[in-house]
């Protein structure tokens, strides 16, 4: 089990350095732990597929907050290893030199949260399981979560540790969302028996599920074709209304009731969304203490 309090939404650091600037991405984390939020979900990846980023961009915008507003304590900071191109893998001396490396840019002697950012099959589970028990012996990590396993994985990286009486896993983090539900059926119930909990991404569907793609409407966003894309199935269509009619029956926008939704989902602590602006993270905080009803979450089902 976490011992970790990630609050009612963490807020994703995937912007920083891509579509907010340096600035805009302090003002984003100012508004959002003003607003009662406490949990930032990074990565070394973040965000080179920008031009110009060499990847490791969130990271030191973080650090460069952390530094100057002097709110270590007030957060929770996870970040991951796996996909930057410099640092590969899952490999125990890559794990290493990558949680340095962040530690370094996030400008912090700890971790609260390290993941995986995914499964790495060319790597004997022992070896990154080991690495990740190494981190938290060292202090370096509080806690290590695991990101885009397969229940399979992810069951038998639990029983490594277990048996080696090593750290695991305490964290998954996975896409599901009103309109991508495979995680219940898929992995939910293994989350469940392992004692984890789950911060899901994509929470928002790419900008989906904030109400402001509809037929007939173009949407000037990085992200608009996928968002755009869930118009092509009716049943998501029909849904935008249930969330409408919910939204306005609770005087909250459609963000918040999605965000709501999943955060009461089984075996999830905190559902991640990311903002651009501090008007984003206003319409992020609504759902902070917002709570379904059972007939508003059977509407939803």
């Amino acid at each position: 089990m976490t011992s970790l309090d990630f609050g009612p939404l963490v807020l994703g650091g995937n912007t920083f350095g891509w579509t907010s600037t340096p600035a805009e991405s302090h003002a984003v984390l100012d508004a959002f732990v003003d607003a009662g939020g406490r949990s930032i979900d990074t990565a070394d990846v973040y965000s080179i597929w920008a031009p110009g980023n060499t990847g490791g961009d969130s990271e030191r915008i973080i650090g460069d907050w952390l530094a100057s507003r002097g709110r270590r304590d007030d957060v929770v900071i996870a970040t991951k290893v796996f996909a930057l191109p410099d640092r590969p893998g899952l490999s125990p001396d890559n794990v290493r030199a990558a949680v340095d490396e962040s530690l370094a840019r996030l400008q912090t002697d700890h971790l609260d949260l390290y993941y995986a950012h995914s499964d790495d099959t060319d790597v004997p589970q022992e070896e990154y399981v080991g690495v990740f028990d190494e981190l938290v012996r060292a202090g370096k990590i509080l806690e290590a979560g695991a990101s885009n396993f397969d229940a399979a994985r992810l069951k038998s990286a639990v029983a490594v540790a277990d048996g080696a009486g090593q750290a695991r896993f305490t964290v998954a983090q996975d896409q599901f969302n009103l309109v991508e539900r495979d995680y219940a059926d898929t992995l939910a119930p293994t989350v469940a028996e392992l004692g984890l909990v789950e911060l899901p991404y994509f929470s928002l569907a790419s900008g989906f599920l904030t109400g402001k793609y509809r037929p007939g409407t173009t949407v000037d966003s990085n992200r608009s074709d996928k968002a755009s894309a869930y118009l092509d199935d009716e049943r998501n269509v029909a849904l935008l209304g249930v969330l409408d009619e919910i939204a306005a029956a609770r005087g909250v926008g459609v963000t918040a009731v999605s965000l709501a939704w999943l955060r009461q989902q089984p075996t999830v602590a905190a559902p991640i969304a990311s903002a651009r602006t501090v008007d984003q993270v206003q319409a992020l905080a609504e759902s902070f203490d917002l709570e379904l009803t059972d007939d508003e979450l059977t509407r939803l089902a």
